[in-house]
């Protein structure tokens, strides 16, 4: 089990002895779910792990500090899920890819707190933790990118501009989706949607890198 997983599954059991951080970590992120990123205060965290105000100051400076260690993990948990969907580009780079999308969106829809976390604040992005954590695991997108146009010819230098283009396409289909715009019962599935839009986004750009040369 990862440091990530083992977060998840711990919190979720509830405040222990020793488990102060990984408690409070947890209700953030179950408040953010409920709520929003800026939708709660370090107080408020610690009132739903049955603590005083004053408990959470000896793990996090303030309510920032926190939030940054929330993206760090979901940054973390959200990287390993891409790099199983990746599967070393098996059976093969396109497939692979189109496994990544799922697993982007299974993600967001399953973890909503922590994934408004990781995206709700650019600045934390900035910071040593949570930025190498999101390095980490975009890097993952870019190279299936650098993958699937290999496969088709396609200069490799154009992986960082096609894995940001799914990048904004997964990220907008998750948004909607959790907002509820999206959903297979009103008829607008956001998997299907991704995997409609995500093929056409690989032969515009290989078209256009191809047509370069």
């Amino acid at each position: 089990m990862s440091d990530g997983d083992r977060f998840l599954s711990e919190g979720r059991r509830g405040y222990h002895h020793g488990r102060l951080k990984d408690a409070l970590i947890e209700a953030a992120r179950s408040l953010v779910a409920e709520r929003g990123p800026a939708g709660f205060t370090l107080a408020e965290a610690a009132k739903r792990v049955g603590v005083t105000a004053a408990a959470p100051y000896r793990h996090f400076n303030d309510r920032a500090d926190l939030m940054s260690e929330l993206a760090r993990r979901g940054f973390t948990l959200f990287g390993d899920a891409l790099e199983r969907a990746w599967n070393g580009g098996r059976p093969d780079p396109v497939q692979a890819f189109r496994h990544m999308g799922a697993a982007y969106l299974d993600f967001a829809m399953a973890e909503p707190g922590l994934y408004s976390a990781m995206f709700g604040n650019v600045k934390a992005l900035d910071e040593p933790g949570p930025g190498q954590a999101a390095d980490k695991a975009l890097a993952t997108l870019r190279n299936a990118a650098r993958a699937v146009l290999l496969l088709y010819g396609a200069p490799a230098d154009g992986a960082d501009a096609l894995a940001s283009e799914i990048w904004a396409l997964s990220h907008g289909v998750a948004m909607l989706a959790m907002a509820g715009y999206f959903s297979d019962a009103h008829g607008r599935s956001p998997h299907a949607l991704i995997e409609g839009a995500a093929p056409a986004l690989f032969e515009a750009h290989i078209r256009r890198a191809l047509q370069k040369r």
